[in-house]
């Protein structure tokens, strides 16, 4: 922001919000169906069936952290640069193609929902791989709108001011695009391809989009905390060593089940662990250096965007590192593998790596958006941030508790056989945690609500005028 206006750039990073935010509202309305379907499967049976609920569900998830990660570097790329965005029209072009591009797959998924079995649904309806379901025309057309991403990231930055933040994203970003290339293309063999599948859900997720939270959680916390630049860029590129050697090696954790050598079982275990601790190691650190300076004035510039931060941070800590601990070690998972454990997992990772951070993010456009020097948390938004945590923890545990019933009938009494799958489904057990996960998933819905409104309470806020600015800080 130069005075009180935005960068073209910026607000284009607004419009990437809005969408995500609509898109986030999509995924937990989806969720909400499959988990009644889950208790109640004939409830819009042949009409809107489970399968496409949980496809919609997980696809809304992906595509609104995309839409927030692009909003979230439009965001700071101005800001790090001190210059405006290069090829901003060609950035508003791609992101009206991408937003009718997603709507019209969505609209796909609902009204023909299943095709034909030939390559004319892999190009038009579905190409039916788990969680990169989008078709073939769609796949072509993300990377087309990435490409337009990447060039005007890297020729802003080589045109403006070059800082640490930006280098590592710059890094990550051709990592980003790079991998879901991996899951363009299809093999004979059912291995191979599955192989190449894991690169782009894996990779994708805990090497390049984790680097990438560092890279926007330093620029938080340096917005808020007034945070010494120097130590967060140290941490960055501990990340990058950590986030590019664990999270490749913690792909191996998921070769147990495609006939790849057994020493990968060990090796996938192990390091898939080590991902979320710089990220840990750099709250902490900027945490103790504030709480030093506190004394001299330094107050937190942005409640709400610092709230969230915290809860990414030690949600990413949970859920991915012991939620996903719990499982990955393959003496474990060949019992757990397609259990209610990888959903336990899965839900408080993606919260709390990802979800937590963006929200964090957006926060943080909202207070400049409204130029406000400083900015508290609301009733609203707190009570917000309390219902989605502690709905997500619950629905965590609730998971948890489906999962540890399935293990044992299914697994441990039954031997994995299709009577132990059905006798795990009708427990009293799994039927109770199925239950607790519907009502905190209500939960969820109620905060994205109170969300919702306190962030379009924001956005109507008028930009203050300087005198105003100055007389508030005073």
């Amino acid at each position: 922001m130069h005075g009180n206006r935005l960068y073209e750039g910026q607000k284009l990073a607004l419009k990437y919000y809005f969408v995500a935010m609509v898109l986030f509202g999509a995924q937990l309305l989806f969720g909400l169906l499959a988990a009644i379907q889950f208790l109640y499967p004939d409830f819009l049976f042949g009409i809107l069936d489970f399968s496409i609920n949980r496809m919609v569900h997980i696809n809304a998830l992906v595509v609104w952290l995309l839409y927030a990660m692009i909003g979230a570097v439009y965001w700071l790329l101005p800001d790090e640069a001190q210059r405006e965005v290069v090829g901003i029209k060609f950035g508003n072009l791609a992101f009206y193609v991408l937003t009718a591009a997603v709507a019209v797959v969505v609209l796909v998924y609902l009204f023909i929902q299943v095709g034909p079995g030939k390559e004319s649904t892999i190009w038009f309806i579905t190409e039916g791989r788990e969680y990169i379901e989008a078709p073939r025309w769609a796949d072509i057309g993300i990377v087309a709108v990435v490409l337009i991403f990447l060039y005007n990231v890297y020729a802003t930055v080589m045109s403006g001011q070059r800082t640490g933040i930006l280098a590592v994203l710059m890094a990550d970003l051709i990592a980003l695009a790079g991998l879901y290339l991996a899951g363009m293309f299809y093999t004979d063999n059912i291995a191979i391809d599955q192989y190449w599948w894991w690169w782009v859900v894996h990779l994708w997720v805990e090497a390049t989009w984790e680097v990438y939270v560092a890279a926007v959680g330093g620029y938080i916390l340096m917005k808020t905390l007034n945070a010494n630049r120097k130590v967060v860029e140290m941490w960055l590129w501990i990340e990058v060593a950590m986030m590019f050697g664990s999270g490749i090696l913690g792909l191996g954790h998921h070769y147990f089940w495609i006939g790849t050598p057994e020493y990968w079982w060990e090796i996938g275990a192990l390091f898939s662990a080590l991902e979320p601790v710089p990220l840990v190691g750099l709250f902490v650190h900027v945490l103790y250096d504030w709480g030093k300076e506190r004394g001299k004035g330094n107050q937190i510039n942005n409640t709400p965007a610092f709230a969230w931060l915290t809860v990414e941070t030690f949600g990413n800590f949970l859920g991915a590192g012991v939620w996903g601990f719990m499982h990955t070690l393959p003496q474990i998972n060949l019992y757990t593998h397609g259990t209610q454990w990888p959903a336990a997992h899965g839900h408080l990772a993606f919260f709390g790596a990802y979800v937590a951070i963006l929200i964090g993010a957006i926060y943080l456009a909202l207070q400049k958006k409204a130029g406000l020097e400083k900015l508290k948390m609301s009733k609203a938004g707190w009570w917000a941030i309390s219902l989605i945590t502690v709905g997500v923890l619950f629905m965590t545990v609730a998971l948890t508790l489906s999962a540890y019933t399935q293990t044992m009938v299914e697994r441990g009494m039954y031997g994995a056989t299709w009577e132990g799958y059905f006798a795990a489904q009708a427990n009293e057990w799994f039927w109770q945690g199925m239950c607790w996960r519907l009502i905190t998933g209500l939960m969820v819905i109620a905060g994205y609500a109170l969300l919702m409104y306190d962030m379009i309470r924001l956005a109507k806020k008028a930009p203050a005028s300087e005198a105003e600015v100055s007389t508030a800080a005073a």
